[in-house]
């Protein structure tokens, strides 16, 4: 078996070159791939997490809200958002919001830095203490430095007072 005489010198150099050149760009890249798409938790399924609120929502009142939280091996979806929220980032928590005749259900999480907001009762509105941007009882931006909404948690109100939100489930014995 020889060399073929019809390939030249040149061009096996360009197809070496070119070939050095992809296999660097691949090996470079692929390592950030995994911070632009990363895979999940190995161990986590998807699945409806229960969740109590803090009190009944039986016993919220309108223009109210209350909080909830995920359980240790879990966390909840979030279904929308904006800033430093998206479609299907985690919350660990979460608010139920009496409003008009809606129950609506928010993550915890401030759209401007992901800071835990806190419900305000007597002013009727969200606050974030780390920059102080304040939503209203809909979720909305009243002042910045936030520039998008609250996201929403997807939620269903169970007879027994629980919620069902759909999240994750991490599986034991996952890391």
């Amino acid at each position: 078996m020889g060399v073929d005489p019809n390939v030249s010198r040149r061009t096996f150099l360009t197809w070496y070159m070119a070939g050095l050149m992809t296999a660097t760009l691949v090996a470079g890249l692929a390592p950030i791939l995994v911070y632009v798409w990363p895979p999940a938790p190995p161990g986590q399924k998807n699945a409806k997490v229960k969740a109590t609120p803090d009190t009944p929502l039986s016993d919220l009142q309108e223009n109210d809200a209350v909080r909830f939280k995920s359980p240790d091996n879990a966390g909840f979806y979030m279904q929308d958002g904006g800033g430093d929220n998206s479609k299907g980032d985690i919350a660990y928590s979460g608010y139920a919001v009496k409003a008009g005749s809606q129950t609506l259900f928010f993550a915890v999480n401030c759209s401007h830095l992901g800071c835990s907001i806190n419900w305000v009762k007597d002013k009727t509105r969200f606050e974030c203490p780390c920059h102080g941007s304040r939503f209203s009882i809909q979720g909305q931006v009243i002042h910045g430095p936030a520039a998008f909404p609250l996201s929403h948690l997807k939620a269903e109100t169970q007879p027994d007072g629980t919620l069902l939100v759909d999240g994750f489930i991490q599986t034991p014995g996952a890391s």
